[in-house]
């Protein structure tokens, strides 16, 4: 199971092994994962058209919003529908499922296109329509997603794993694998981290919203927020309807030589504004029509209620607890997560040398192990009777050395090898070692 950090960057949030596919086997991981995040159900679920997982989301989760993966839908009508009908429609359907903000724009768009295609009829096509609530953009952007509609992550994230791992590792290499992996792609996190601890983002627009955000976001996010605030400075907003309650506003834009309208509403008991494009429910990060109202009414700052703690640096800055109540301690100080990526690095360096050999491994396992005993001793101090006892007298159970298979191991090399390792010349005139050609007396001797 993957998710997205503050940083916009992929994580693996849990992993399990799995025989069998089926809803019993799912329901099992998805408790065993609330066990190990008690911070409650996840707003939404991505996922292919798996119909055991399906029902497994819908009983370990209940109130968690299914989202199918919009890549997996849209990449097979190619092979569903008709060849001259997919060449003569294609666009026209993409249009009807990316650039409509409503339900009832998509419904309208929808039917059209299928009506002209005479396709009224198609099975598939009147299938996925009945599953438009949960792949279509326009009805599911109301649900907080950050900004994914698809499993694409999770596709990058096999690549990035199988750099490491392959079907030919046993279980133990998987798992130390598996978790050198994990300390690269956590180490990215902490680089992220101490970037945004000691450095502050230059502003395109000396704006003092701007200025505020890039003390509060972290950098991805400030990126993708200094875009939507440049390109609400083309958008152009028009009075539609007001009363007593709220006030209506048609805000206009052009973009590849179209004209694209969003309906902002702003409600003045709550004084809230909202917007048809539903970018802050979905990204979680305000959008460009609702910040062209800001700066039509002169505000300065960004009001607390639309800024996310999920996107700013201090969102790990938090209590977070375990399923008995017992707080759960992060490396939120940035000396201590500097610290903690240079020995990160450096471990892994280390594991990486040792594992070219047998007496390597043994070498490192008898270094960690002496380590961890002063580094426990150091935590809790000496005990009271072992004042005055000499370190030297206390004993440890070692494994068991490894016996060699038959056979040259591919550590070993032989003399000529070391030789060469060493530097030792050896001459081609007289055969002898310790000089070559050129300082050979045999040879250059008259």
């Amino acid at each position: 199971m993957l998710g997205v950090n503050n940083h916009g960057q992929t994580i693996v949030l849990a992993c399990a092994f799995l025989s069998k596919e089926t809803t019993e086997s799912f329901v099992w991981m998805f408790e065993e994962f609330k066990k190990a995040m008690p911070g409650g159900e996840p707003k939404t679920i991505i996922t292919d058209q798996d119909a055991a997982m399906d029902r497994a989301i819908s009983i370990a989760f209940p109130t968690t919003f299914h989202r199918l993966c919009i890549w997996h839908i849209t990449s097979k009508f190619s092979v569903k529908l008709p060849s001259d009908a997919y060449k003569e429609y294609w666009r026209e359907f993409q249009k009807a499922i990316w650039d409509t903000d409503n339900k009832d724009e998509f419904d309208a768009k929808w039917n059209i296109v299928v009506t002209k295609a005479g396709l009224t009829d198609h099975p598939w096509l009147s299938s996925m329509f009945d599953l438009r609530e949960s792949w279509v953009p326009a009805y599911a952007r109301q649900f907080f997603a950050a900004g994914m509609s698809s499993s694409q992550r999770a596709e990058g994230s096999h690549g990035f794993f199988k750099q490491y791992i392959s079907r030919r590792n046993s279980l133990m290499d998987f798992i130390i694998r598996f978790e050198r992996a994990l300390s690269h792609q956590r180490e990215k996190e902490l680089v992220a981290d101490h970037v945004d601890a000691f450095e502050v983002a230059q502003c395109l627009l000396p704006m003092p919203m701007n200025k505020q955000m890039a003390t509060l976001y972290t950098r991805t996010m400030f990126q993708k927020f200094e875009q939507e605030l440049i390109q609400s400075t083309a958008c152009f907003l028009e009075l539609k309807t007001e009363d007593a309650s709220k006030v209506v506003f048609n805000v206009s834009e052009r973009k590849n030589w179209e004209t694209r309208v969003a309906k902002v509403v702003y409600v003045k008991d709550s004084d809230h504004a909202s917007c048809s494009c539903k970018r802050f429910e979905f990204v979680g990060i305000i959008c460009k029509h609702i910040l062209a109202l800001f700066r039509r009414d002169q505000i300065e700052y960004m009001p607390d209620k639309y800024i996310l703690k999920r996107w700013k640096r201090t969102a790990k800055s938090g209590l977070v607890s375990d399923a008995n109540g017992n707080e759960i301690k992060d490396y939120a100080d940035p000396g201590l997560l500097i610290k903690r990526s240079t020995m990160s690095r450096l471990a892994s360096d280390v594991v990486e040398d040792a594992l070219m050999s047998e007496e390597g491994c043994e070498l490192l396992s008898e270094t960690l192990k002496s380590l961890q005993v002063k580094l426990k001793l150091l935590k809790d101090g000496p005990s009271n009777n072992e004042v005055g006892e000499s370190s030297s007298q206390t004993q440890y159970m070692k494994d068991p050395k490894r016996v060699r298979c038959k056979g040259r191991s591919k550590g070993v090399t032989g003399a000529k090898e070391k030789a060469m390792k060493r530097g030792i010349r050896h001459c081609r005139g007289c055969g002898h070692i310790g000089h070559d050609r050129r300082q050979c007396l045999a040879l250059n001797t008259p």
